[in-house]
């Protein structure tokens, strides 16, 4: 029944077992069923699941030429793009693992990532501030193998540096056989990096299982099918972008993949066109919704509308209700270190509007107390996690890791301590109370406003510093800065300039104040509490 040999005995067995245990399943099984079908759109173009799966299979083999082995990092500092989604899955079929970059990150940010994940590969656009990165050289570039650059002045930023592949030339020349898979589900698929509370970004590691596990199990409460056509307007650096293209090349949709919500006219006639089912977004997309005029705009192939990264406020939900009504609405709770947690019914819009409803398939989630009690209905408390998308923890962070995932009710289980506090209804629904540490969810991304602060204490004439969330209907939280200034001529002005040279544009402070001081704890820390 199997092959003589190792290697043949595990590829008889995945084609036998026929099974999606690896990510890079999602797009090979059905790139097998359905190799004609349009997978992707994008820029105006069409590729189906049969080219970019030989496409993926081209990178991977380069890849695999230039040293990468199973378990290597691969990073991709991209756009939005089909170049993106490529690269994705060649890390994939390459044994690797990837680690999607927001391509707004600044040089200091992308070289801590970089080097924090030993990065063996970097795919990034030509027109990337990359003079710095040298392949292979010491002290801080050993681990990487390869540059893999795209665009237009690839050719010429390389300038036949050894180690700087152009992927134009990698479809070009190389072979489009399908790369022999080594890795199995425990292995790690990607990491995703999350902004904490010390400043620095920690890599959330996902195995395969996680994002198997996951992406089904929202599958299955969306209800997706074949049929579905998904727009994605969010970054696939962020898990909620970066889900909407695993889910729909695993359940066989189509994704039409956009740079972003920035023009939303141009964003809604994309979606007349393409007959767009499904609309994932978060509160600053939805509140410009809400705020426009779409009687032009024929949306009825709309099947369901998603939100997470923060709750909505309930005249929102009452208006996108409104204004599509013969669509689902899903409100939506999760955490890059859970991916999806929680989610409400549609049904259950109009009784309970302010929750974010129940655990999805095949999870548990409760709510303790600081000594680890178990709270009853409308008690509010930290809430936790159990489940097979609880993701491995942070890479090389063994302290950051203990305190967020901590022993479970089965010996080497382990369970999810999220940070937020939640109270739950009588009949089970859980709400969203606040945040127990300071991190800022503004237009869908996690910010570390100690990040923030780092780069505002650089301006000389700045003394002390202080950077919150405020509530705000459009970005969810808007990102105030409270300054003590050394001079009175310093301006909001000169801060935002400088946060705009140094900072990814949704770090950047909404608000700017000044004050004489701040307050502070009894240890000599700058409180927060009450700066509102």
């Amino acid at each position: 029944m199997f092959g003589n040999t190792l290697e043949q005995a595990a590829e008889d067995w995945s084609a036998l077992s026929n099974m999606e245990n690896l990510v890079r399943d999602f797009l090979e099984h059905t790139a097998e069923r359905l190799g004609d079908k349009t997978a992707l759109v994008y820029d105006g173009a069409r590729f189906t699941y049969g080219a970019l799966d030989a496409s993926a299979n081209r990178l991977a083999n380069a890849l695999i030429g230039a040293g990468i082995r199973r378990g290597d990092r691969v990073a991709v500092y991209l756009n939005n793009s089909v170049e993106a989604v490529v690269a994705i899955f060649a890390a994939l079929k390459a044994n690797a693992a990837f680690v999607v970059i927001n391509h707004t990150t600044k040089r200091d940010k992308l070289h801590y990532i970089l080097k924090n994940c030993a990065a063996a590969a970097l795919v990034a656009d030509a027109g990337a501030d990359l003079d710095t990165l040298e392949v292979g050289q010491e002290p801080d570039w050993t681990s990487l193998r390869t540059v893999v650059l795209c665009g237009a002045a690839a050719e010429q930023v390389a300038g036949g540096r050894p180690g700087w592949l152009l992927f134009d030339d990698i479809q070009q020349a190389c072979p489009a056989t399908r790369p022999r898979s080594t890795a199995i589900d425990l292995d790690l698929a990607c990491l995703i990096y999350t902004s904490g509370s010390t400043g620095d970004p920690k890599g959330v590691m996902s195995d395969h299982s996680n994002i198997v596990f996951a992406s089904g199990s929202i599958i299955a409460y969306l209800e997706n099918r074949e049929s579905d056509i998904v727009i994605n307007v969010l970054p696939l650096s962020f898990d909620y972008g970066l889900y909407q293209l695993l889910m729909t090349f695993r359940f066989g949709g189509t994704l039409v993949l956009e740079r972003s919500f920035a023009y939303p006219a141009a964003l809604l006639q994309v979606m007349v066109r393409e007959r767009v089912t499904g609309f994932p977004g978060v509160p600053s997309i939805y509140s410009k919704l809400v705020s426009m005029d779409l009687s032009s705009y024929d949306l009825s192939s709309l099947r369901y509308l998603t939100n997470t990264a923060a709750a909505l406020p309930v005249e929102h939900i009452r208006e996108i209700r409104r204004k599509f009504p013969w669509a689902r609405l899903y409100s939506m709770y999760g955490l890059t270190e859970t991916k999806r947690t929680l989610y409400l019914p549609p049904e259950q819009l109009d009784t309970r509007p302010g929750s974010v409803g129940i655990p999805i398939p095949g999870t548990e989630v409760w709510v303790e107390d600081a000594q680890g009690n178990r709270l009853g209905p409308n008690q509010v408390g930290e809430l936790v996690v159990r489940g097979r998308h609880v993701m491995r923890g942070y890479w090389q962070s063994p302290e950051a890791t203990s305190r967020r995932y901590r022993p479970g009710p089965i010996s080497g289980e382990r369970l999810c301590y999220t940070g937020d506090l939640f109270r739950q209804d009588d009949e089970g629904y859980f709400y969203f109370v606040g945040r127990s540490d300071d991190i800022i969810k503004s237009r869908g991304e996690k910010v570390a406003p100690k990040e923030i602060e780092n780069v505002i204490y650089q301006l000389a004439d700045v003394s002390e510093v202080a950077v919150i969330g405020v509530p705000d209907s459009f970005q969810g939280q808007a990102i105030k800065a409270i300054i003590v200034p050394r001079v009175e001529s310093l301006s909001a002005a000169q801060v935002l300039a400088h946060c705009k040279r140094h900072l990814e544009d949704y770090m950047i402070p909404k608000y700017v104040e000044f004050r004489n001081d701040l307050p502070k704890t009894e240890s000599g820390k700058i409180k927060k509490t009450g700066l509102i």
